[in-house]
């Protein structure tokens, strides 16, 4: 194990709280950089997969997050027009007891940013990271106007997908921008004609997908909540407003009347967000003193719903190579290799099944219909369905140093 690191962590989210926890668990002393002026959540809501949850469960948090999230244990969809199944995936098909947990992303933040205070970790707040130095025996973390944040063995950026440290990686890259994004609301939850133990959606083709998520509680004993999204395109955002929140009201419930009560908590487009997506995955999610993580090492449309989850196990990964190897390079190298086949797997799936739901093709959603009616039910297909969205489909815990959790006699 290497010895006390003085360790920059640029970045509040998921991954940079959860690495700071788990690097200072290690006798590291992590200091995080967050650009606004108080740390807070930014999205709706996610599903912690099994993958993710393993890693909270390491960090002694699963209980926490158990009580603010809504078991999930079947994803389903079907086509707005006939009512057929054209998505039908349970966890349960898999054995283990294996479930997802639907979060509001502020639960997920209060609980890791909970741990942090808890544990005496130092946050400095309104600190815009704009890049790097290296060159000594140190790395030195800039901000605006180019003055120094300080000299640190170790610099790791979990500052997301529009990082500009990622630029200093062995080998940069860039997102390139999706087509279809999504509006997104978190509502207060109606469960008539919906599931709470599952993700559902609506399907004309791929240019419409309509989704609720039960998303449980913000904190415990919270208002139960839900995630409500339409997918678009970000470039007809503008076109869609000009006709007005009314007509766009309209149209959702043509296509499902059932989501009315979540229209009705929607007074204008100010109460709806729009989220753009892009893809990009680092070739070594690292350079020269720094280490890259969550988004900003990998990012793709939330289609699988894997983003939380990599940025977790990224943060166990990481922690694991520096507790097991001799030096800072060895470790980053290791770290490059424990993830490198679980992303780049499931990058590539995420970027070849969004245009199945997320597209202008006509042909694509045909093949989608008619593949889930036959092959999609027939073994092992649904279990392998179950491990794709689950994230077992090559299995991460051994290279982040984690068991996967006892699932076993949870409730959610």
């Amino acid at each position: 194990m290497i010895s006390r690191l003085d360790i920059a962590i640029a970045g509040a989210g998921p991954a940079g709280l959860a690495a700071a926890l788990l690097l200072h668990r290690d006798g590291h002393r992590a200091t995080i950089f967050e650009r606004f002026e108080a740390p807070k959540p930014i999205g709706s809501g996610l599903i912690l997969q099994p993958t993710g949850l393993s890693v909270l469960a390491s960090l002694g948090l699963l209980p926490d997050i158990l009580a603010r999230g809504a078991r999930i244990d079947r994803l389903h969809g079907a086509d707005a027009r006939t009512g057929r199944t054209v998505l039908d995936v349970r966890y349960d098909t898999l054995s283990g007891g294996r479930f997802g947990l639907a979060v509001h992303r502020a639960a997920l933040f209060n609980v890791l940013f909970g741990a942090v205070e808890a544990q005496g970790i130092e946050i400095v707040t309104d600190a815009t990271v704009t890049g790097i130095e290296t060159g000594g025996a140190q790395t030195r973390l800039l901000g605006e106007a180019g003055r120094s944040l300080g000299a640190f063995d170790l610099v790791i950026d979990a500052s997301g997908a529009r990082s500009v440290l990622k630029r200093q990686a062995y080998a940069p890259g860039e997102p390139r921008p999706l087509a279809y994004g999504a509006f997104w609301a978190s509502l207060g939850w109606h469960g008539r004609g919906f599931d709470r133990n599952a993700l559902m959606q609506r399907y004309d083709r791929a240019r419409v997908m309509i989704g609720v998520l039960p998303i449980g509680r913000i904190d415990p004993g919270g208002e139960d909540m839900a995630a409500f999204f339409w997918s678009l395109k970000p470039a007809e955002a503008d076109a869609v407003r000009a006709q007005g929140i009314d007509a766009w009201k309209a149209r959702v419930a043509g296509y499902w009347p059932d989501c009315a009560p979540y229209l009705d908590q929607l007074s204008s487009f100010d109460d709806l967000t729009l989220a753009r997506y892009g893809h990009h995955t680092l070739r070594v999610p690292a350079g020269r003193g720094l280490a890259i993580i969550g988004d900003a090492a990998h990012s793709t449309s939330p289609q699988l719903g894997q983003g939380a989850n990599m940025a977790l196990l990224d943060a166990a990964a990481l922690a694991n190579a520096l507790r097991t190897a001799a030096d800072i390079p060895l470790a980053l190298e290791n770290y490059a290799t424990a993830r490198r086949l679980h992303v780049r797997l499931f990058q590539t799936l995420s970027l070849f099944l969004t245009p199945f739901y997320q597209s202008d093709s006509t042909v694509v959603p045909f093949l989608r219909d008619r593949l889930v009616s036959t092959v999609a039910k027939a073994p092992p297909v649904p279990q392998l369905l179950a491990a794709m969205v689950s994230g077992t489909l090559a299995n991460p815990f051994a290279g982040a140093g984690v068991n996967e959790a006892d699932w076993t006699g949870l409730e959610a």
